[in-house]
């Protein structure tokens, strides 16, 4: 804690802490067109994945965004400069489809067909990014958002050819993911004293029988007595109801409820279990239905709900695949091979390993003789057919850039960014369209990466991961550890170590959608400042009695800031139950003439392959319609 910050992360924690002042209010934002900091620079004068603290959704790419939600942007952004650019398509959304987009309109239309994708952030991948951390001469490499690429088998036939043509064999993973290297390291979990009256770190969640387990937690001995019979006990709860009708029960109501109605447990032990829930859901278990945490069971193997063994539910059906697809950056490794694709010199290279270490060329993205172009810092705020509907041969595009307003024109338009963007970026929707779009509350959570020095004190404490059900971030974690071409994972414990920490900032007791909304908020209003002593505070408390020093062993930070994270997933205890073509995310993606919808949130499934998909559906309506 006795560590300075540096002018960088300052200057990043204020400005966040002056747009809070602003946010708090909802104040005009036209404004917004000029105070944005979006200076057209950071791209090609700094190397966006190097830089730390305040990431993800950073201080400044979200400002003209705002005002155009706020209906207060156009009220002195006049009318927009020409630049006399035409684009066979334009793409709204550098992530995963917007990329995919690019990819398979190129496929399609040939080399020479021009492409200009827009994106309102520094760097290109959408949530798809990447950390970089340099510890003395050591590259630590990490993801900033999407982790994985999640059960490749279950891709379809488009996502998986997607996958091959950018050289990505998901069978190398076997080999480079070191399953063995956590094998003797367990879980821990930490109790915190604001909510369990005491800080301490116990280890052997899971794996040390349960009752010898939390007779090591600073629980009273009724709870812990509570919560190793709901373990334990393996009762069918539910005996007088049909498997269907079983699923139709655990559907309607929250694992909270689960384990205080149909469990019949003391509430008092929810505490413990509140954020299980937390890193598929990005809500606690108050607002997530039984039914889909019987489901979804934790990809890390650091939590595994209570209460479903005697169910009979049928024997789960184990994954075929472990969690291991998964690049040194996590997916951004992904986009990184499409922008390789579309832009070969803006990433040397030739196969998925040589990927992982080359540094990008950012000042190659958006050069006037590439068909293909990737323009960072520009933040689309309208998206306009000229001319009527039905006749338009080519749609307008204003964006804002470097505090100027611009305009580019299309043959067709992709939007690839957030649902709930496009009704501000295309007004002229039809109503029931815009009120479908809005329909998706994109998830907010906290991706925190920090470097360390050593990871001696998990080797010490003889763990991989620890829970942390009261704390800030609820869980902590070495890296992934993979190794991949020139990259080598720090599999010795006196090695520097990335530690990922997860935070997802609900409110308990409200329905999920408004959790995500208040959640959001606190986001945005947070300065890194507060992010950086809550973590330094955290990981002390959680190591020090293992000689961990934040002041001593934290080498850097860098907060992954996701208020609009995971795509809307339908939930059944506070979702409605629509057919196919009636689901929201089908309506809200319907084709507008020259302009399409694509995203994971067109799919309401806050995965790669999803976004893949939605790319490939919207380049088909168009080129149906060329």
């Amino acid at each position: 804690m006795n560590r300075g910050i540096t002018r960088r992360d300052f200057l990043n924690g204020v400005a966040v802490g002056i747009g809070t002042l602003g946010y708090a209010s909802l104040p005009s934002l036209a404004s917004g067109l000029h105070k944005s900091s979006q200076d057209g620079t950071n791209s090609t004068k700094s190397y966006p994945p190097a830089l730390t603290s305040m990431r993800g959704s950073a201080p400044g790419s979200f400002d003209v965004a705002h005002a155009l939600r706020d209906g207060t942007f156009w009220e002195g952004a006049g009318n927009p400069t020409e630049t006399h650019e035409t684009y066979d398509l334009v793409v709204v959304g550098g992530g995963i489809s917007g990329l995919a987009a690019a990819y398979f309109y190129r496929k399609y239309a040939g080399t020479s067909a021009r492409i200009l994708v827009l994106d309102n952030n520094d760097d290109f991948g959408g949530h798809a990014r990447r950390n970089e951390f340099r510890v003395g001469s050591r590259l630590l490499l990490s993801n900033g958002g999407t982790q994985s690429i999640e059960s490749p088998s279950e891709y379809s036939d488009v996502a998986k050819e997607v996958l091959r043509d950018l050289g990505i064999e998901t069978k190398i993973f076997y080999k480079a993911y070191d399953q063995k290297l956590y094998s003797h390291l367990g879980t821990a979990c930490f109790f915190d004293k604001k909510t369990f009256g005491e800080d301490r770190i116990v280890p052997g969640m899971g794996s040390t029988p349960w009752p010898a387990f939390l007779k090591k937690s600073p629980l009273p001995e009724k709870l812990q007595q509570e919560i190793a019979r709901l373990y334990g006990e393996k009762k069918d709860y539910l005996s007088d109801l049909s498997k269907e009708n079983k699923e139709a029960r655990l559907a309607k109501i929250s694992y909270a409820d689960f384990l205080t109605q149909v469990c019949k447990a003391d509430p008092a032990v929810l505490p413990f279990f509140q954020t299980y829930s937390h890193d598929l859901f990005a809500v606690g278990i108050d607002a997530v239905s039984a039914l889909a945490c019987y489901r979804n069971p934790d990809d890390y193997g650091a939590s595994q709900y209570a209460g479903f063994e005697g169910l009979q539910l049928g024997a789960d059906e184990e994954k075929e695949e472990p969690y291991i697809f998964h690049f040194p950056d996590g997916n951004a490794s992904v986009a990184r091979l499409l922008v390789r694709s579309l832009i070969p010199e803006a990433v040397p290279g030739h196969t998925m390993e040589d990927v992982v270490t080359a540094r990008a060329n950012y000042s190659k993205l958006d050069q006037p003789s590439s068909p293909i172009r990737i323009r960072l810092n520009s933040t689309a705020v309208r998206a306009q057919h000229s001319g009527p509907l039905e006749s338009a041969k080519q749609v307008d595009l204003s964006y804002v850039q470097a505090g100027k307003l611009k305009k580019v024109t299309g043959k067709c338009c992709i939007l690839a960014c957030y649902n709930s963007m496009v009704p501000y970026l295309c007004p002229e929707l039809p109503d029931k369209q815009k009120e479908a779009l809005h329909y998706c509350v994109k998830e907010p959570f906290i991706y925190t990466h920090v470097a360390i020095r050593n990871w001696t004190a998990f080797h010490k404490i003889g763990i991989r991961q620890i829970v942390s059900p009261g704390s800030y971030h609820s869980f902590t974690m070495l890296d992934f550890p993979v190794s991949l071409g020139q990259y080598q994972f720090p599999s010795n414990p006196q090695e520097p170590m990335v530690l990922f920490m997860l935070r997802t900032p609900c409110q308990a007791g409200l329905p999920r959608r408004d959790q995500y909304r208040m959640g959001r908020f606190e986001l945005i209003s947070t300065p890194f400042s507060e992010f950086e002593r809550n973590i330094r505070d955290q990981l002390n408390r959680m190591l020090a009695a293992a000689g961990f020093d934040s002041a001593r062993d934290i080498a850097a930070i860098t907060v992954n800031r996701w208020a609009h994270g995971y795509a809307y997933e339908y939930d059944s205890l506070f979702d409605p139950h629509w057919a196919p073509e009636e689901r929201l995310c089908v309506v809200g993606r319907k084709q507008f003439g020259r302009i399409s919808i694509a995203n994971s949130d067109a799919a309401a499934s806050a995965y790669t392959n999803a976004a893949m998909d939605q790319a490939y559906r919207a380049v088909q309506e168009q080129v149906r319609g060329a």
